[in-house]
């Protein structure tokens, strides 16, 4: 009889662990709005959850470090006039992020490093170009300020952010809801699924499908699709019986998959969250309890199932952390941040290891915060890789800082005279109104320190009548 030999990974052992309850974000009302998207989003700073909220949509921003019990009267990032659908930092800085709505329009906020004594009501710049309701947004890996919207007009616009303005729009392309869209690793594709059935690689600059598949998965409900490191896309979707499946697709060669297997007969959307360093997929579904991952190889069967993180409560959405926020001394391949009705609970996942000593076969070098180009570099043709730090020292995220001023980037200077398509606010333009808020919150920052510095003086006095008594 021969034996049978266990595939060699240095991945076969991770797994995950919640972390304490005093290190998760209690007293969070979560947005209850029907949508597949992930609610929350994560950077090496701030935790970002789309909350409930009457008159409008908002969004609340917590620093990483202000766990536990969240107060009730914490500001939240209000400005939309309905419920906020999907967010996303901007990989190039973490105090910027954007949120999509139901009213239509795209906003894109700065976020300052202080937790701000009101709600923050004025974003840096209102983006304007969707007929219907917005619910996907996702920032260019690369290239400086570019971001993407698509909204259920069927309708995907890249827009300079640096400007306010519409670079290009993606109409005539996708016949019905568009269910997700995904860049590839240096931004130059784009792979999107939609009701239509069909997945369609884009180039968006020449607005071209380049590669399309009908019907990767047969089931009726919604597919998802993501680049893989290699170029291949990974999908999941339904079987004509409901079962859940995974896919591994060659884009040019999309008529046969490289792999596809069946998981289980759960409804939830399997929401995939891809790690390029590690080659691992988490498959996290709405409404599940556990998180299932796999290694994506260039050997049979191609997709490899490592294990499944379970727990007792269902998520409601999930964030992921990148991996320059990552805690490399203890071996932290991947963080999530997992919704509950209530809270928001960390997850991590390690590779045990027993040396404390910097771990570089699980710590390639991975994209930092620096932009490899510019917005109209990347629209007159250029292609460029993400620029790469290590993680050897860990990483420490850089100051507040505003946009670099890229022609007319109203994130930092006034913007041009005339009429525009966008609305914008200028940070750097304070009118007299603008001035007495920051003043009036400086005042109030220096009163609360003022309160905290007499309390422990009075804890201090309190202690030295407890050491005299005991003498």
């Amino acid at each position: 009889m021969s034996r049978r030999v266990v595939r060699q990974s240095k991945f076969r052992h991770v797994f995950g662990q919640p972390v304490k309850a005093d290190q998760m974000y209690e007293d969070i009302r979560v947005s209850k709005v029907t949508c597949d998207s992930s609610f929350c989003a994560v950077n090496p700073k701030f935790v970002a959850i789309i909350v409930e909220s009457g008159g409008g949509g908002a969004f609340i921003v917590l620093p990483l470090a202000k766990t536990g019990r969240v107060d009730k009267n914490h500001p939240l990032v209000t400005g939309h006039t309905a419920p906020v659908l999907d967010i996303d930092w901007c990989p190039h800085n973490d105090n910027v992020i954007a949120s999509a709505s139901e009213d239509t329009t795209v906003m894109v906020w700065q976020i300052p490093d202080y937790v701000p004594v009101r709600n923050i009501t004025e974003p840096v710049v209102t983006l304007e170009g969707h007929s219907k309701r917005v619910s996907i947004i996702s920032w260019h890996p690369t290239a400086r300020n570019v971001l993407l919207s698509a909204g259920c007009d069927n309708l995907v616009i890249l827009w300079n952010v640096g400007t306010g303005e519409m670079l290009l729009a993606l109409d005539d392309m996708h016949t019905d809801l568009i269910y997700n869209v995904g860049w590839n690793r240096n931004g130059s594709l784009l792979v999107t699924t939609c009701k239509d059935k069909k997945v369609r690689v884009i180039d968006p600059r020449k607005q071209q499908i380049i590669a399309e598949r009908f019907a990767p998965h047969e089931g009726l409900r919604p597919v998802r699709a993501i680049f893989t490191r290699e170029g291949h896309i990974f999908t999941t979707g339904f079987t004509r019986m409901s079962q859940r499946e995974l896919g591994l697709w060659d884009p040019n060669n999309f008529e046969e998959p490289i792999a596809l297997q069946e998981m289980d007969t759960s409804n939830g959307v399997l929401l995939p969250f891809y790690d390029a360093d590690s080659s691992i997929v988490y498959l996290c579904g709405k409404g599940d309890s556990s998180i299932r991952y796999f290694e994506i190889t260039d050997e049979a069967p191609y997709v490899h199932y490592l294990n499944t993180y379970s727990s007792k409560e269902p998520q409601r959405g999930m964030g992921f952390m990148p991996k320059r926020g990552l805690d490399v001394s203890k071996c932290e391949i991947a963080r999530f941040f997992k919704l509950h009705e209530r809270k928001c609970e960390p997850i991590v996942m390690t590779v045990p290891r027993k040396s404390d000593l910097f771990q570089d076969d699980l710590y390639p070098d991975t994209p930092g915060p620096e932009p490899a180009l510019e917005a109209d570099e990347w629209l007159s043709g250029k292609d460029a890789e993400p620029i790469l730090i290590s993680l050897r020292d860990g990483y420490v995220p850089i100051k507040n800082r505003e946009l670099k001023v890229v022609k007319k980037n109203i994130l930092d200077s006034k913007p041009p005279p005339g009429p525009r398509r966008s609305h914008s606010t200028c940070e750097s333009d304070f009118s007299q109104p603008a001035l007495e808020e920051v003043l009036e919150e400086i005042r109030a920052l220096k009163e609360m320190v003022q309160a905290q510095e007499k309390r422990i003086s009075d804890l201090e006095n309190k202690l030295c009548q407890f050491t005299n008594g005991t003498d």
